[in-house]
């Protein structure tokens, strides 16, 4: 009951300001008093904030790219149930902001006369419950504006395939129908849509469906302006950001943004090292697969200087500056990304292996690197040439923990046996204890 009427509680949420998304939503209206919910719509748009450093640090951290250097946060590389001690700081703001975002979201599905709020909002949900499902499995699934305050079994958990098939693919079906091809800063797009589509059946092993949407995206970028910057060091940054051509979606942050959980505009201030938590929070073994890169790619790999400092203790890719109020925002999803999950899923179709590699060199050009075709023939070592692409190019982008679980490669790079059941992150005990046990805790922990 705590529960459902704390949740129940942000479905009122609207902004009193106009449709700019640098702008917290301040006030609270009746959902049946409305006409307007374009600041409905911000809401959801606002509480991916919430998302952004634990999914940042829960993807960089857990995996080999960086190190916690404290306890008990050197829990995220020591797979144990004792993960649970993060809740504070990471599990329970991203569960919390997800079904914050979700809340609205739903209020403007069923209440908005507008088809591109709707269909914006129903890229947000599932947005959202996507970002919940890869962190913690089964999830309880709330479609409605007005959930009902007496009924608890709305809250049990459902399996992540159901989730999968019941509400985020069809949600993003719907967005891909609903929406503009035209991308703008902060906002949903069809291209966004289907790139998070392709993403989602990528995650699910159906590589069939996720080519056709990542095909589309890659084969319709040109045409809505998308297109690979010309170098990398021209991605990141503030300065970067407003218009910027590889950028597809981003979670817009701003310093003048107050997030209520604190965690919206410093996700970059953990990976410098201005957390004394992890002062020198690279890991070893990304700097490795840096000289790897060098030694095979016929030069050094432009992207290192770009990504870590000089000495390859932190790392730069979002520069430090703004004060303590970071102007980085997080960047959900570019080209470059789409272009090797297009190429893995081709790969994984039976794709010849130079077809597959060829879609590679634009990328590897920019990052001041040869042509991998011709060089490697079998499937598996097109998938390993892919893997090894990804991580270096999408380093501390929030998707190296994730492709691992993906992919199935935990092990083999992690250079031990994890548990399964360590492959996802601990319920919050907080919505299991104001449930009374109804939401209950994934194995192991």
């Amino acid at each position: 009951m705590k529960y459902i009427k704390i949740v129940l509680g942000s479905l009122f949420l609207i902004t009193a300001c106009s449709t700019d998304l640098d702008q917290s939503p301040p006030n609270f209206a009746s959902a049946d008093s409305l006409t307007d919910f374009g600041g409905v719509l911000n809401a959801a748009y606002y509480y991916q904030l919430g998302s952004v450093t634990p999914l940042a640090l829960m993807a960089e951290f857990r995996a080999d790219n960086a190190l916690m250097q404290e306890a008990p946060y050197t829990e995220f590389d020591e797979f144990t149930n004792n993960l649970t001690t993060m809740e504070d700081q990471f599990f329970g703001p991203l569960y919390t902001a997800m079904y914050k975002s979700i809340l609205s979201a739903n209020n403007v599905i069923e209440n908005s006369t507008d088809d591109t709020e709707v269909a914006e909002a129903k890229f947000l949900r599932a947005l959202s419950y996507f970002k919940l499902v890869k962190s913690f499995g089964a999830v309880t699934v709330n479609l409605s504006a007005a959930p009902s305050l007496t009924d608890t079994s709305i809250l049990q958990r459902q399996n992540a395939d159901q989730v999968y098939s019941s509400v985020i693919i069809p949600d993003l079906n719907d967005a891909v129908a609903g929406l503009s091809a035209t991308i703008v800063d902060g906002r949903a797009s069809k291209y966004a849509a289907q790139a998070l589509l392709g993403k989602v059946y990528a995650t699910l092993g159906d590589y069939s469906n996720a080519e056709t949407q990542l095909a589309a995206v890659v084969n319709g970028a040109a045409g809505a302006g998308i297109s690979l910057k010309p170098n990398f060091n021209e991605i990141f940054g503030a300065a970067n950001e407003s218009g910027n051509s590889e950028i597809i979606y981003a979670t817009r942050i701003s310093s003048s943004i107050v997030d209520e959980y604190n965690f919206g505009s410093d996700f970059w201030n953990w990976f410098v090292g201005d957390d004394s938590k992890s002062d020198l929070p690279v890991d070893p073994d990304l700097v490795a697969a840096f000289d790897a890169s060098d030694a095979n790619g016929g030069g050094t790999d432009l992207r290192r200087a770009v990504t870590l400092s000089d000495d390859g203790l932190k790392a730069i890719k979002f520069p430090k500056e703004g004060g303590l109020g970071g102007e980085h925002d997080w960047i959900e999803i570019r080209l470059a990304d789409v272009i090797l999950l297009y190429a893995e899923a081709l790969n994984e179709n039976g794709a010849a292996a130079d077809t597959v590699l060829a879609l590679l060199d634009p990328i590897r050009t920019r990052a001041g690197l040869t042509s991998l075709t011709g060089t490697v023939s079998s499937q598996a070592d097109v998938k390993q040439a892919i893997a090894n692409e990804r991580r270096l190019e999408l380093a501390f982008e929030g998707h190296r923990w994730f492709d691992l679980v993906r992919t199935g490669t935990v092990d083999a790079e992690m250079g031990q046996t994890v548990n399964s059941n360590y492959h996802l992150f601990p319920i919050p005990i907080s919505e299991i204890l104001a449930t009374n046990g109804v939401i209950t805790q994934n194995p192991g922990y």
